[in-house]
């Protein structure tokens, strides 16, 4: 499988030590690459790129509209715009930037009452602009540990049990069986979650409901997104 930016195998080998094409956050180099793959990555053949796929997929066209502008490194070029919309939305972002640059709430130092309706009008202009712009939704990565309670623990339906819990603000990634010893595995998952609505709290009470099969949750990972 192949995309314009490179085959499945050399983008899995790319992003096998990290989570985004280019830096710490999501970018415009993650929205282009993603929208250029068609077919949804093979867990077990491209673990990286199955992972980093899902993760950037859970996000809205909204939101990859506003990712900050990035090369993708992968071919030494920039990415096209994902599309006419992204391309807008980020110019009108830097247009509204400006336009708040260029706000002067301050005024003249004047006490003429025209220089003071003047300042008025325009704080209230801000402050307008200001309330319209959309709020950023803060989400996290999160990597969990389920452990079972002996090796006869059919760790399959644990997983199923698993992403069974649907919460709003959740979405499950990729996971794997790790061993722990003694013949018992314990089931590594990972989702993202939107901050406001989903905590490590609930989803241990969740996961730990399944008395009969879970033993314990730990948080192995968490990073904000």
């Amino acid at each position: 499988m192949s995309t314009p930016y490179g085959d499945f195998e050399s983008i899995n080998t790319f992003l096998a030590t990290r989570s985004y094409v280019v830096g710490y956050i999501p970018s415009s180099a993650d929205a282009t690459l993603v929208a250029s793959v068609k077919d949804t990555p093979d867990t077990d053949k491209y673990p990286h790129l199955a992972r980093w796929y899902r993760h950037i997929a859970s996000f809205s066209d909204a939101e990859k509209g506003k990712f900050v502008s990035a090369e993708c490194p992968m071919i030494g070029k920039a990415p096209e715009p994902v599309t006419n919309g992204a391309a807008k939305t980020a110019a009108a972002k830097d247009d509204d930037d400006e336009d708040d640059d260029d706000v002067d709430l301050f005024g003249s130092d004047s006490e003429d009452e025209a220089a003071e309706a003047e300042k008025a009008k325009r704080l209230q202009a801000y402050q307008e602009k200001k309330s319209k712009k959309p709020a950023i939704i803060a989400k996290s990565s999160i990597v969990l540990d389920v452990k079972p309670w002996d090796d006869e623990t059919d760790m399959g339906e644990v997983e199923k049990m698993v992403r069974g819990i649907e919460l709003d603000g959740l979405v499950w990634g990729a996971s794997k069986l790790v061993a722990i010893g003694y013949g018992i595995q314990k089931l590594q998952i990972g989702c993202v979650v939107e901050d406001d609505k989903v905590g490590t709290d609930i989803l241990e009470e969740k996961i730990t409901g399944f008395e009969d099969h879970v033993q314990s949750m730990d948080v192995a990972a968490f990073q904000k997104i």
